[in-house]
């Protein structure tokens, strides 16, 4: 598997990004690929997402450099910026005997793999995607399945700006909050610094391998026959 390591990006131009490397994993022109990033602060809705739960003043998300995009993958609102590992597995599930719903689960158990070799203990809710700490959600999903190709993925709170939270009722849920990894170690192992973005990296990439059975090969998007990040653009709300 290709592995794409990018900075802090904006989210317009990474989604045009995967837009260009499905039609290519369609194609055969490249193989599965593996994209690790950070965003700028996004807010982004799912096909069904309702609006309302972004509960912020449109004042205070320009304030705060906050834009909103409405995108193909499920769930609700979430919300994405520096100091969040997001991860976009660009994967054709039937070369690997992949359902829809062993795909999601095998995401799950990556990002508890990564969170809990921090010494955090962390679970599942029923009927909810994603990776919980308590009450509170650590790592969310979401993706949508092209002919087979997957695209979107997970996104697990390092050390973001958790006060951008508060602007959304994020997935939808009213019954949990919030967290991050720098705070249920520091909640954990008080006084322990937080895990750098670099490290949190690594143990992802190490899981990803573990769990899908590959091998992650660093790749620059030259090789991959892309030149240059963003030409077409998601619908704004």
């Amino acid at each position: 598997m290709n592995l794409l390591q990018l900075g802090v990006e904006p989210y317009d131009a990474v989604h045009a990004l995967q837009l260009a490397l499905v039609d290519a994993r369609h194609e055969e022109r490249i193989g599965d690929t593996l994209l690790l990033l950070e965003h700028e602060p996004t807010f982004t809705l799912g096909r069904r997402g309702d609006a309302g739960n972004i509960v912020a003043e449109d004042a205070t998300l320009h304030r705060e450099g906050i834009v909103v995009r409405r995108v193909e993958r499920g769930g609700d609102v979430t919300y994405h910026g520096p100091g969040q590992l997001v991860g976009y597995p660009i994967i054709h599930l039937p070369s690997r005997g992949l359902g829809a719903s062993d795909y999601m689960h095998t995401l799950e158990d990556v990002l508890i793999d990564v969170v809990e070799g921090f010494g955090v203990r962390t679970h599942r809710r029923d009927g909810i995607i994603g990776v919980w700490v308590g009450a509170n959600k650590i790592a969310a999903l979401g993706v949508r399945i092209r002919r087979g190709v997957t695209f979107h993925g997970f996104a697990l709170n390092v050390a973001p700006n958790m006060t951008h939270w508060s602007y959304i009722i994020a997935c939808g849920i009213t019954d949990g909050g919030i967290t991050s990894l720098a705070r249920e170690v520091d909640r954990v192992h008080p006084g322990q610094s937080a895990p750098d973005m670099a490290t949190v990296r690594r143990h992802v990439c190490a899981a990803m391998m573990r769990r899908f059975g590959d091998t992650l090969l660093p790749t620059r998007m030259e090789e991959l026959g892309i030149a240059v990040l963003g030409e077409r653009q998601p619908t704004k709300t």
